[in-house]
């Protein structure tokens, strides 16, 4: 499972292989991200003078706890090959405010020296 921060989300990926996207699960509450699913794989093979079963099940759960709130009304989920993809947009008051930061002109730097004295 790998959590990324970016400037204005988290993204969780978790590596599933072989558990259907309807056995999967996932929900928030607060700032807390629950992934949880099952699994069920069953193998079959009948060859003259064999015959091999195998039928596994699973079940996972993880929490994962974000450091900051996130905006649970615009959370996304995706699953493609195997991979669920979580995307949790930051709540609008934990996203960073870029403040601009203006240089003085040199000519109202030198009158405030007293560069204006004769």
């Amino acid at each position: 499972m790998d959590v990324l921060e970016k400037e204005d989300k988290f993204v969780v990926k978790v590596e599933l292989p072989g558990v259907k996207e309807e056995d999967i699960n996932v929900s928030v509450a607060g700032d807390t991200l629950t992934i949880e699913g099952e699994k069920e794989a069953e193998a079959e093979v009948k060859k003259k003078g064999y015959y091999y079963s195998e039928t596994s099940y699973g079940s996972f759960y993880r929490l994962i706890t974000m450091p900051s709130t996130v905006d649970a009304s615009k959370i996304e989920a995706s699953y493609d090959r195997g991979v669920l993809e979580v995307t949790l947009p930051k709540a609008p008051e934990v996203k960073p405010k870029k403040i601009s930061v203006a240089a003085k002109k040199k000519e109202e730097a030198a009158s405030k020296k007293g560069g204006g004295r004769r």
